[in-house]
């Protein structure tokens, strides 16, 4: 019996509200996209915290022996500034500043994002599908939409008629938005534009003399609008109809809406059966902007050159810091919030490492086996990482407990305290260890501090104390922290 028919998963769907008990379409397979970047700029970190949560999801569903086939899109085309029907391609707007093709942007960034990722030890998707690889496709689907009468053309471009689809279906099934709310927030149209109604979308916009990048179709040389990439791509490799959709809680509207209304239209069907929304990251309690200098890059974390945060932090303990927050809960990030992830993280590798050198006993003190199903009941509840990290410092605690001798493990039981834990820390979560790097320098460096132990030890038995806990603290204050124990003295680095 597989892992996923034992383990019940409950997901928030953002289409019913609530949670609701995950069943697959196809036993033993999942379907999920998620939008990915537009890659005009360097990945910022609320991208890299939204795909960390699904980066967490992918793990979790392989690990319970599901076979998933993960689509995370690059958006390289038809992105227009803030996302409306007007304005500068960003990619374009960015290639015309630095006087380069587009397409060189194109790789620059998306190079910068795959190296960000693979940092954070992102699994790769299973496919990662371009916007402008999908050209065709998405020409064909609009061919669709028109003939089945839910959009226009006007001038060369072609628009997705909202009033019109709203009629039969449901516009705003998911954001819970009412379209005639929409028709009152919005001005009137100042008569210049093409669409019939401010609502409408863009399906295919006719290129201006200037824009660089486009392509020939029915209509005109254009470019596809932004919505109609994702509708087009999860479509062709995942179905009609599939299981999950995920993506930030900024995309929820107009980006999820438009996608839903497409597929009906052009399908006439809904396309998933579970929308998910990871929520925002703010930083100091505000919202991260360029233009405030409320923001951080991914790069500065690691080394530190950044004046929101006191010291550099491995990426691990970033990851660890951002999965210590549940994926639909606002993360702050903070310097505070950093350097104590950093010491739990520490904690936790720590407790790992000295797995294999516990003592073994004949009984077992600590209920093993409802322990591991505490870990997995903290994923199966709508993939809740806080709940399973509190239940991992719950497993260090024993393990510090067996070392000072006031509890016991057996053989068997080991094997299974183990094998979870390294399955939920290094797995599921996706953590490194940094200290598992070793080289000469490393050896060179363990001398030393030995060394310094030493002479700590007979500072203590001279009772010298002065002269002992100037060699601590200072060692503390190069990130080399000390740990007496009845064992005698371990250190470790942060």
């Amino acid at each position: 019996m597989k892992l996923f028919q034992e383990q019940e998963i409950k997901i928030y769907n953002s289409l019913s509200g609530q949670k609701e008990t995950f069943k697959s379409i196809i036993e033993g397979y999942v379907g999920m996209y998620v939008c990915g970047p537009t890659v005009y700029s360097n990945v910022h970190l609320g991208n890299v915290r939204t795909f960390m949560s699904f980066d967490t999801i992918y793990r979790y569903l392989k690990h319970l022996g599901y076979k998933v086939r993960y689509v995370r899109n690059i958006t390289d085309a038809g992105h227009l500034e803030n996302d409306a029907d007007v304005g500068e391609d960003r990619i374009a707007k960015k290639a015309r500043l630095e006087e380069i093709e587009p397409m060189e942007v194109v790789q620059r960034y998306t190079v910068d994002f795959h190296n960000i990722l693979n940092t954070f030890n992102f699994l790769p998707p299973s496919i990662e599908p371009t916007a402008t690889g999908h050209i065709i496709e998405q020409i064909e689907l609009i061919k669709t939409i028109l003939e089945n009468g839910f959009a226009y053309e006007v001038n060369g471009s072609v628009y997705f008629d909202v009033h019109k689809f709203d009629k039969t279906n449901n516009y705003g099934v998911l954001s819970k938005r009412k379209l005639e709310d929409l028709i009152h927030n919005t001005r009137e149209l100042d008569g210049q534009s093409d669409k019939k109604n401010p609502q409408d979308f863009a399906l295919w916009k006719k290129a201006e003399p200037q824009h660089i990048m486009r392509w020939p179709s029915p209509w005109s040389d254009g470019f596809p609008g932004w919505h109609l990439e994702c509708t087009a791509m999860s479509t062709k490799y995942l179905g009609d109809h599939f299981d999950i959709h995920g993506g930030g809680m900024d995309l929820k509207f107009p980006h999820h809406e438009c996608e839903i209304a497409q597929n009906e239209a052009a399908k006439g069907k809904t396309p998933v059966n579970f929308w998910m929304h990871a929520n925002m990251l703010i930083m100091n309690g505000k919202k991260m902007a360029k233009s405030t200098g409320n923001f951080i890059l991914p790069t500065e974390i690691f080394t530190g050159d950044n004046k929101h945060i006191t010291k550099s932090f491995s990426p691990s303990v970033a990851r660890f810091f951002m999965l210590q927050a549940h994926y639909r809960s606002i993360l702050d990030f903070t310097n505070n919030g950093l350097l104590a992830s950093e010491k739990g993280f520490n904690r936790l590798m720590d407790a790992v490492k000295e797995l294999d050198s516990l003592q073994l006993a004949e009984t077992t003190s600590f209920n093993v086996l409802e322990w591991k199903q505490k870990c997995y009941d903290a994923m199966n509840d709508d993939f809740n990482s806080p709940i399973l990290i509190a239940n991992l410092f719950e497993a260090v605690k024993y393990i510090n407990q067996i070392k000072e001798g006031n509890a016991t493990i057996s053989a068997k039981d080991f094997e299974v305290f183990k094998s979870t834990i390294h399955t939920f820390v290094f797995d599921v979560l996706g953590l490194k260890d940094a200290a598992k790097k070793v080289d000469s320098g490393t050896n060179k460096l363990s001398g030393a501090v030995e060394l310094l132990i030493k002479l700590r030890q007979e500072a203590r038995a001279n009772k010298d104390f002065a002269l002992s806990d100037k060699i601590r603290d200072e060692l503390a204050e190069i990130g080399i922290q000390l740990k007496d124990g009845k064992e005698g003295t371990s250190f470790s680095t942060t």
